[in-house]
């Protein structure tokens, strides 16, 4: 059986969708010479009634469900990030449910997780410092009485508050001060949220870094470890290699992981990536390679799926969780391809298209005949057919 796809150039092509299952299974030792967490997305209820101005309907089962299949890999899950539309469908609101639920399901099976701690209940609009470090307490508050690990979170609010980079220095350090434990700052950068340009008070990356770099010098006991999602392997590098002793850096960076988590003589990164959502089961063996001291091994399995990411977060970025969804959808992680909203529509139907057939060929699909005919279905709402 072949499929007729739309091609991202323009015109249809033939594709051949493989036949073999998936050959990644749950279970296996714990990973030890990595931390990985994978970011996961939320799924919606398909079956409300709403709007893409409403509060995000989900389906908690499947939400849940999906958090226990990365679980059950091994990896940690970093939950109501951005990759779980945080800020572009699942509002405060949502995000506190999920953190509730998702810790509370962590803790009954044993896995570990993490939180997204931002400002996002703060209403559009102009926003003094003062309400940017009570609304950052008041998720940070939540997220440890839940039990989970906080990760600071880049805020809307504060790079629009703020005025000098000393702005940044006081609010994160009442914030560390009142953390009951180490913690993860995360750096996302503008192609993932245009928002946050010029975050830590320049959009000069340098002075930015040293910014950032200050922060964590003056509360190292207070920083597990710093998430960086700018999409730059150098940069990424050079800034781990400054990093305090037992600081760790969590790349965030969708298009190197696989050299980052590799590293190199002077360290590597752990990871918190959103791509690991979709390639959760196949990262977990890599990893477990790499635990092995077989860095060759780990590259062989991790490297191939290097164009999907890229294809997957390519510009505009911040639309990546489309083909996230839309993979979980194929690999039958849910019943439907609905997003909170509508974010569905955000991706190309040959974007989707290109998304299966890299999918497809790294054999991520554990039933490749149920990827064929969702895609096929999809195929025909748009009119496709054989």
């Amino acid at each position: 059986m072949t499929l007729r796809l739309p091609s991202t150039e323009g015109g249809m092509y033939t594709y051949t969708p493989r036949s073999e299952p998936a050959r990644f299974t749950a279970g296996g030792p714990p990973l030890t010479s990595r931390t990985v967490f994978a970011a996961a997305h939320v799924v919606a209820d398909p079956y409300a009634d709403t709007s893409p101005d409403a509060p995000a309907a989900v389906d908690w089962d499947a939400t849940l469900a999906f958090r226990r299949h990365l679980w059950s890999h091994g990896l940690a899950v970093a939950e109501a990030m951005d990759t779980a539309q945080r800020g572009m469908g699942l509002d405060w609101t949502g995000a506190a449910e999920l953190i509730r639920r998702s810790a509370a399901e962590a803790k009954a099976v044993g896995g570990r997780i993490a939180c997204g701690v931002g400002t996002d209940q703060l209403a559009p609009g102009a926003a003094s410092l003062e309400d940017v470090r009570t609304a950052y307490e008041e998720q940070l508050a939540l997220v440890e009485e839940a039990g989970a690990q906080a990760i600071l979170m880049a805020s809307r609010a504060l790079a629009a508050a703020a005025t000098a980079p000393d702005d940044y220095l006081d609010v994160y350090a009442h914030l560390l001060r009142r953390a009951a434990e180490p913690v993860v700052l995360h750096w996302l950068g503008p192609m993932f949220d245009p928002a946050l340009k010029g975050y830590w008070g320049s959009t000069d990356l340098d002075a930015a870094t040293e910014t950032f770099l200050q922060v964590i010098a003056e509360h190292p006991d207070k920083v597990d470890g710093i998430k960086i999602s700018l999409l730059d392997a150098g940069r990424e590098t050079e800034l781990r290699r400054r990093l305090p002793a037992g600081v760790r850096c969590y790349t965030g960076d969708d298009f190197h992981y696989p050299e980052l988590i590799a590293g190199d003589e002077q360290g590597f990164s752990h990871a918190l990536l959103g791509v690991f959502d979709p390639l959760g089961p196949l990262a977990a063996e890599a990893v477990r390679v790499l635990d092995t001291g077989d860095t060759k091994g780990f590259r062989e399995l991790l490297d191939p799926t290097v164009e999907l990411a890229r294809h997957l977060f390519r510009s505009p970025t911040r639309f990546y969780k489309t083909g996230v969804v839309f993979l979980a959808w194929l690999a039958g992680h849910q019943d439907h391809f609905t997003m909170a909203g509508g974010l569905q529509s955000a991706r190309s139907l040959p974007h989707l298209a290109r998304a299966y057939e890299l999918a497809d060929g790294l054999g991520l699909f554990p039933d490749p005949a149920r990827a064929e005919a969702r895609m096929r279905s999809l195929l025909s709402v748009y009119g496709v057919h054989p």
